[in-house]
């Protein structure tokens, strides 16, 4: 019924990086975005968000 975890924390990886690269973010600190963990992932998404906002 449920989803593997494994496969629900790739989605939202997934779903990160596509909203990263439609903000212009290819890279984050000389690394691809695939290479990256979901937290380093998230924490580059809240950084962008709060740049916006100031």
């Amino acid at each position: 019924m449920f989803a593997p975890k494994e496969n629900s924390l790739e989605n939202k990886k997934s779903h990160v990086i596509d909203d990263l690269v439609e903000n212009g973010v290819f890279k984050v600190e000389g690394k691809q975005l695939y290479e990256l963990s979901l937290f380093e992932l998230m924490k580059e998404t809240i950084d962008k968000d709060s740049s916006n906002m100031k």
